[in-house]
């Protein structure tokens, strides 16, 4: 393939993602536009090709970062979160559990800001942070208390793990069979919890129908 075909479905994937630092096993245009980019982004690889980075950096000025691929996507998920038509929006409002494409930008979040963490980081990723607001917890907060965790249901569960499917997939048509694994290692049996909630949707309570109508199944809407 050549540049102007792979450039196309890298524009396709920053369309979606906001970022071109996309993982391997992305795909786009039904190309493979995560290797390209990974394979570019390797030492010299574009040393004869100086047009190609060229058109690479007028879609994602930062879509080669000096640090991790994988915290430039977050990184572009929690921009594109705080952005609105006013400016920005407060990024310490994102919070553990917002996920954006299977990614837990709030959790990703939190742990930026621990000074620690925030120390270790790059001058280039202080800076990308702190254009969207986000600065380093203050000495008495950098070590949070620890508190009790609170018992999660399984109702809950599949709340959540439904929530993370619609996030990445977009829909919330889930296949019987499929499994959902949490951020914390749990799987979810998704499919069987929401065939299993409809058909017992007499007896769950208005705040469950709410939550799951909040996610987009019309079902726990009716009546």
């Amino acid at each position: 393939m050549d540049l102007s075909e792979n450039l196309e479905a890298a524009k396709a994937y920053y369309a979606d993602h906001w970022t071109l630092c996309a993982p391997r096993s992305a795909a786009a245009l039904d190309r493979p536009v995560g290797q390209w980019l990974s394979n570019l982004r390797r030492p010299g690889a574009l040393e004869d090709h100086p047009e190609w980075k060229a058109a690479l950096e007028a879609v994602d000025a930062h879509w080669n970062p000096a640090w991790s691929a994988e915290w430039q996507r977050h990184y572009a998920a929690l921009r594109e979160l705080v952005a609105d038509e006013e400016g920005q929006a407060d990024a310490v409002e994102v919070l553990p559990g917002f996920t954006v494409h299977g990614m837990d930008v709030g959790k990703w979040l939190v742990k930026q800001r621990q000074r620690a963490v925030w120390a270790g980081l790059m001058e280039g990723q202080r800076e990308l942070l702190a254009a969207v607001g986000v600065v380093p917890l203050p000495p008495e907060q950098a070590k949070p208390a620890k508190t009790p965790r609170k018992a999660v249901s399984a109702f809950e569960k599949g709340v959540a793990a439904l929530g993370q499917y619609k996030a990445r997939e977009g829909s919330v048509k889930v296949p019987r069979a499929h499994v959902e694994r949490l951020d914390d290692g749990s799987e979810v049996k998704l499919g069987v919890f929401l065939s299993n909630s409809k058909s017992r949707r007499a007896k769950l309570s208005a705040d469950r129908l709410s939550a799951l109508a909040a996610l987009g199944l019309e079902w726990a809407r009716e009546g």
